[in-house]
């Protein structure tokens, strides 16, 4: 006896913008609705384009694993982002980003990644050195400042925090793609002043890059390194790399290299503030393990600090949801997708579902210790299957030996909203500034 299958359920939309409205006025408070309306697996329909909310773990671990092939990164997020991305590791598919994974890939190893400590840590130290007794730090502002010198320091070789075009670039690329102002989901093309400023801070940004570039090509090879922009600059003359692959990857690791652990170590920090009994317990652990500082021999020890940094964020992942496109007809939970919908898989909406969860919206770092009781798949902030995270690995340690070196020294309270309005831009952003006011120990 065959079952019968259909497309999911969702909302009925309005002539023309479907559920643009919606969306855009709550992205979060969209797909939880969704999703406890019409269930994990639900359509709905944006200016024309047929979506697929992606909620269930076994159906988001098909998507990104077990079924990965039939699925690209979709029209969706290469049309916003082809200009800034296009030609780059993220959003590439196929052949040509099988041959870019397997080119960067050895700037990652582990090996390579444990000599980046010493001067992830001593950006670390710089940080703290600026601060004092009864300081107030807007934390987002300080984090970003911190990762994007770690970034140009270890992956780059250079100091990029001397230019501000990077984070001039990162600010106008995320207020262009902020989906609660309704012009997000409207074309690049149109000359509205945050297009014009994207255009023109983009443009500023790819000039940046071909800098670099030039001033590495001058070096001779045996003296440039091994470090990222080393490796693409190699393969740029060796011609397995074309300029625009090239290009489009230093932004791809420029913007999301910095911005993300940024926001990892924010929200953290924002979760830690509200819990003095946690900060206690890191500072012990730290102070255990590390003998004055903290090495990369130590960090695979700092296991509490680890189950912190999971679950913070689980309830505040930078990357909030993730776009895939169904290349061929599948069915997901019983559910048929035709060829060519736009599927969304929303962390946001996962990591605080309460079929999954327990007391989802609590910072409960214990979840993540000891044997897991929830699917694998109802946590992934890095994403999964072949196209996880590449910096997945470097992101972590750095975010340890940041919080490490931090908490070494200082405890600290929230001096801002315990609950800050949050942007659904690129990544996830918050509206107002995180402020901690520290105290020595």
């Amino acid at each position: 006896m065959s079952t019968e299958v259909s497309y999911p359920p969702g909302p009925r939309g309005l002539p023309v913008i479907g559920n643009t409205v919606e969306l855009s006025r709550d992205i979060f408070a969209f797909f939880e609705e969704l999703r406890d309306e019409y269930g994990r697996i639900a359509s709905y329909e944006v200016f024309g384009t047929d979506s697929c909310m992606v909620a269930h773990p076994d159906a988001i671990q098909q998507v990104l694993l077990d079924d990965h092939e039939a699925f690209e990164k979709g029209e969706v997020l290469t049309r916003n982002l082809a200009d800034a991305m296009g030609e780059g590791l993220f959003v590439s598919g196929g052949e040509q980003w099988q041959s870019q994974r397997t080119q960067v890939q050895p700037a990652f190893y582990r090996d390579r990644l444990n000599t980046y400590v010493s001067e992830m840590r001593a950006t670390a130290e710089e940080t703290v050195k600026q601060w004092h007794n009864g300081r107030v730090v807007d934390v987002n502002d300080t984090m970003t400042a911190t990762t994007m010198d770690v970034l140009g320091r270890t992956l780059f070789g250079v100091d990029v925090t001397e230019n501000p075009i990077v984070s001039e670039a990162s600010d106008a690329i995320l207020a262009r793609f902020d989906t609660s102002r309704f012009w997000s989901f409207l074309p690049d093309r149109l000359p509205t002043p945050t297009n014009r400023r994207y255009r023109q801070k983009l443009d500023e940004l790819q000039q940046f890059v071909d800098t670099l570039a030039q001033q590495r090509r001058q070096q001779q090879p045996e003296n440039r390194g091994d470090d990222l922009l080393s490796i693409l600059v190699g393969f740029v003359e060796a011609s397995d790399l074309t300029v625009e692959e090239f290009r489009d990857n230093m932004v791809t690791f420029l913007f999301a290299g910095h911005e993300t652990t940024a926001l990892g170590l924010t929200y953290t920090l924002l979760c830690l503030a509200q819990h003095p009994d946690e900060q206690a317990t890191l500072r012990s652990e730290v102070d255990s393990v590390c003998d004055g500082s903290v090495t990369a021999g130590d960090l695979p020890e700092l296991e509490r600090m680890e189950h912190v940094i999971d679950e913070a964020l689980r309830l505040y992942p930078p990357v909030y949801m993730f776009f895939r496109e169904a290349t061929r007809d599948v069915t997901l939970q019983g559910y048929d997708i035709p060829a060519g919908t736009t599927l969304v898989l929303p962390q946001w909406a996962v990591h605080r579902d309460p079929e999954w969860w327990e007391d989802p919206g609590a910072f409960r770092p214990d979840r993540f210790a000891g044997e897991s009781d929830h699917p694998e798949y109802a946590y992934f902030p890095f994403g999964g299957g072949p196209r996880h995270c590449i910096g997945m690995r470097f992101a972590r340690m750095e975010m340890k030996t940041v919080l490490a070196t931090i908490i070494s020294e200082y405890s600290f309270e929230l001096a801002s909203d315990p609950e800050p309005d949050l942007i659904a831009s690129t990544n996830l952003k918050p509206d107002e500034p995180i402020k901690i006011e520290l105290q020595e120990w």
